[in-house]
């Protein structure tokens, strides 16, 4: 294993990855040359069909891979990230604010200035009602809507976010669309992983393309399309079938 947790100094990018490959077992590689990079300020869409490797790079940028060959370079003010998983995780027997209360606590976040946040996110997303209960008995999207607002509650560098559009109805969604691009503006970078194509184009500035374990394609939307060898007004969805 060869995997370092670096800072960078200055502002030119809050999170590098440089993966020559990764795996579950040794000498399996599941992911290879595996390169990206995401700036402040910029929303960067992780992009492929099922089984493309998506999910494998994010464990292997979270850390969670046991056989890496590669970097991953943690930049910003704070050197914090937030992970916004596909399937909500959480304590059974711990309520909604004791939730937030434990994320805070970790990182070491002022009680005043927790609390102040806190019952802003909850009231943006609807969920000042439940705040004394048990996220166990919430629906599907009312669970994720806790994994964004602990994300939004730590203010980090980089946000890491797989599939959060699965379960939030249309206001939660414009909800959080709204929260990400205020985070954008402050400095923090994106790097989301979504099927949602249409929206996955109005709204980021950069695309990776993944398939069969590797990138196919990355940049803009022009140069997405370039490497398609997709027409200039072909959209996300064309170019993503032309590569896949």
């Amino acid at each position: 294993m060869n995997r370092t947790i670096e800072h960078i100094k200055g502002q030119d990018s809050v999170l590098r990855v440089a993966i020559k490959e990764a795996g579950y077992e040794e000498n399996k590689p599941t992911i290879r040359h595996i390169w990206l990079d995401v700036a402040p300020g910029e929303l960067v869409g992780l992009i492929g069909p099922n089984g493309a490797g998506k999910s494998t790079t994010i464990k292997t940028i979270l850390g969670l891979m046991a056989h890496v060959d590669g970097e991953i370079v943690l930049g910003g003010k704070n050197k914090r990230y937030a992970y916004v998983p596909e399937q909500p995780v959480f304590y059974e027997y711990m309520t909604l604010w004791e939730h937030l209360h434990l994320a805070a606590s970790a990182f070491e976040i002022e009680e005043k200035q927790f609390s102040a946040k806190a019952d802003e996110l909850l009231e943006r997303f609807r969920l000042s009602e439940e705040k004394h209960h048990y996220p166990s008995h919430f629906s599907k999207g009312m669970q994720q809507k806790l994994m964004l607002i602990i994300a939004f509650l730590l203010e980090p560098d980089v946000y890491i976010v797989d599939e959060p559009f699965v379960g939030l109805d249309p206001r939660a969604t414009s909800d959080f669309l709204k929260l990400l691009e205020g985070e954008r503006e402050r400095g923090a970078g994106v790097l989301m992983s979504t099927h949602v194509l249409d929206t996955a184009e109005r709204i980021c500035t950069g695309f990776v393309l993944i398939n069969n374990g590797s990138v196919v394609a990355r940049g803009s939307m022009h140069e997405v399309r370039s490497d398609a060898g997709c027409a200039e007004n072909a959209t996300l969805f064309e170019c993503f079938h032309a590569l896949t």
